[in-house]
């Protein structure tokens, strides 16, 4: 799935547009789960030199009010929370482009501050971020409309009346335990999907002028290259997810940004010089 794609982006690139940029995959190293535990220390150092969980809150908040107004007036929102908050993982990559570009001028020893997270703008590949960052929305809109889908299935599309009697139906109910066995299943199949063609190539196209075609292959080249290192990386990712998510969204204000600096320091160990 994950090749289909980047024949999909392929497609989408003129001849001359291929022509003028890289489009094979870089070489990749093989890593451990010692070069995980690294990249999460490195993220950390990142963030405490300077925070950003400030810009995260200013996020998070206001769209987990417009979520809580929302329920507040029915609880027909209700079914999609959870796909919601699991949909971070998805866009995650994505929305974390600037904290790249703060990592790498950490790194190379620059001025680095909240307003150069904002120099991705100027980034010869930025078309190139567009994309991928349009593929990473349309996989999110997706996985939105598949767990709705599973609902209706599921439940025949009734809505939820409280939040209790949702709970004991998901809970206590076969159609209930249909969903979250179907739900995480599906679930886990959109995030291996934007793992493999995401892991590193939001950070590559920070670091070099490559097009979406040679970093989504890349990223590919890298999961085969370490399959379980990869697997492992996305456990960490989706429970620290789920951690921050269950204090009431104030731990996601620390959880994304100290991820967003992982990613980068991740991607220098997988992608060669």
């Amino acid at each position: 799935m994950a090749n289909r794609y980047a024949d999909v982006l392929r497609a989408t690139i003129s001849t001359d547009a291929i022509a003028e940029l890289h489009v094979a995959p870089l070489k990749v190293r093989k890593i451990d789960a010692a070069d995980l535990r690294d990249a999460l220390t490195k993220g950390f150092d990142d963030f405490w030199a300077k925070p950003s969980h400030l810009l995260f809150l200013g996020i998070i908040y206001p769209l987990a009010g417009v979520f809580l107004g929302r329920l507040a007036v029915g609880y027909d929102i209700l079914p999609l929370l959870f796909p919601l908050i699991a949909g971070f993982a998805l866009v995650g990559p994505f929305a974390a482009v600037g904290l790249y570009e703060m990592s790498r001028r950490r790194e190379q020893g620059l001025d680095t501050g909240w307003e150069h997270a904002l120099d991705v703008l100027r980034s010869p590949s930025r078309g190139a971020i567009v994309e991928l960052g349009v593929l990473s929305m349309l996989i999110y809109f997706a996985w939105l409309g598949t767990a709705m889908l599973l609902y209706d299935l599921t439940f025949g599309g009734s809505m939820p009346a409280t939040i209790g009697g949702f709970l004991a139906e998901v809970l206590t109910t076969p159609h209930g335990w249909a969903l979250i066995i179907l739900g995480n299943g599906i679930g886990f199949l959109f995030a291996a999907v934007v793992l493999t063609i995401n892991v590193v190539s939001f950070p590559l196209l920070i670091d070099r002028n490559v097009n979406a075609v040679a970093a989504v292959e890349t990223s590919i080249q890298a999961v085969r290259a370490s399959p379980v290192t990869m697997a492992l990386w996305g456990l960490i990712v989706v429970g620290a997810l789920i951690v921050g998510t269950l204090t009431l969204f104030v731990g996601l204000a620390l959880v994304m940004p100290i991820l967003g600096h992982a990613t980068w320091h991740l991607y220098r160990k997988v992608v060669e010089d």
